[in-house]
């Protein structure tokens, strides 16, 4: 019984390693390089990537809609 539990273990450690070792990792420099950083809505706090959003003074804004209502109505 010992022995069998000795081939197991180590065939397993084995497959481990080759599973680790096979496949290099990607650099994460060229999956941040083409990120655009996000910004918050003023209004309703929705997340929107800050080339699609809108700016009204120091706030951003996720649609023309909100950007209407929020700079009507103050302070949130």
């Amino acid at each position: 019984m010992g022995r069998l539990l000795f081939w197991i273990v180590l065939i397993a450690v084995a497959v481990w390693l080759w599973r680790h070792f096979k496949r290099p990792t990607p650099p994460r420099a060229d999956t941040e390089a083409g990120t655009t950083p996000m910004v918050r809505c003023a209004q309703c706090g929705v997340h929107v990537p800050q080339n699609r959003a809108l700016q009204h003074e120091s706030r951003w804004y996720c649609s023309q809609a909100h950007l209407t209502q929020g700079s009507s109505s103050g302070d949130r």
